[in-house]
């Protein structure tokens, strides 16, 4: 589903907020963060601008200005809606959408060397919020051979990432995004991945999760479930035996009240995780409501 960003308003879209609330969330990895413009194409890196990028920026923690979202940390450029929205790219920025992105983007950086390879509205926001920071555009092209071999130069002074904390943090990235600050411990240090376009998140031999490539969000498996469970997230506790996959709001005792629809959620019974699946409902309607469906089963436990 494209999310179409077409004017300044597009800032007070219900994603545009709640994507710039959960950035507050995220943590660089590394000693320093390369800044980097948006492109038109998403993912970003499926652009030639990103591309070229690429080639010098990723063993380092690269993160995308953008409006209206603010920024984006690469790990999270495949999530909804980042992967998806449509917005001119002009390079003019009004004063409110350099003040959206900067109040974030001062947040993220803090106690990081901060690397900027951008020009005109990116370099703004940059000028405006950022006390210590080094310029590597120097012709106002970002892409230009002459700011690339600059970009270059300034990194051979900068340690570099490895590729399997990379990974582990972007896994660990999605699950913040998608659960909140606590789901990081969703994803363990023995994580593995395999699939060539949906991932299964694997601990061991147990798969917890798939990781959905269509929205770069995770479906949740049982496992999975009674890891989040177990972290408290999510949880929808029921009084009755499950022999659907359909659960009604009648049937809730109760919800956490940060689900809001088409949520991964716990359906638990007791101490037991039955099921897991997706809202239809907030947590609060769940609660109150005395008819309608509140969860889509994908997974449940069959007696």
């Amino acid at each position: 589903m494209k999310v179409i960003c077409s004017s300044e308003e597009s800032l007070y879209r219900p994603e545009a907020v709640r994507w710039r609330e959960r950035m507050q969330l995220m943590k660089p990895i590394g000693d320093t963060v390369v800044l980097l413009p948006c492109s038109m194409k998403k993912p970003y890196s499926n652009s030639k601008s990103h591309m070229k990028f690429r080639k010098v920026t990723r063993s380092f923690q690269e993160l995308i200005i953008t409006s209206p979202f603010g920024i984006c940390p690469r790990e999270l450029e495949e999530t909804f809606p980042i992967q998806s929205y449509d917005v001119a790219v002009t390079g003019n920025w009004s004063q409110d959408e350099i003040d959206e992105s900067g109040k974030i983007l001062k947040e993220y950086v803090k106690g990081k060397t901060v690397v900027a390879h951008v020009s005109g509205g990116y370099e703004e926001v940059c000028r405006q919020y950022l006390d210590d920071c080094i310029y590597t555009c120097v012709d106002g092209k970002p892409t230009s051979p002459d700011s690339i071999y600059n970009l270059r130069m300034e990194l051979k002074n900068h340690p570099k990432i490895n590729r399997r904390q990379k990974v582990l943090n972007k896994l660990k990235s999605i699950a913040v995004y998608q659960w909140g600050e606590k789901a990081s411990e969703f994803i363990p240090e023995d994580v593995k991945t395999k699939g060539q376009f949906h991932k299964k998140i694997l601990s061991g031999n147990k798969q917890l999760a798939m990781l959905n490539m269509h929205q770069g969000l995770y479906t949740l498996n049982l496992e999975g479930g009674r890891v989040l469970k177990d972290l408290g997230i999510n949880i929808v506790n029921i009084d009755f035996d499950l022999k659907t996959n359909t659960v009604f709001a009648p049937g809730i005792e109760s919800a956490d009240h940060n689900i809001i629809p088409q949520d991964e959620v716990v359906v638990v019974r007791g101490d037991e995780v039955v099921g897991v699946g997706k809202a239809v409902m907030t947590g609060r309607e769940m609660e109150e409501c005395d008819n309608g469906i509140g969860v889509k089963l994908k997974h449940r436990v069959k007696n």
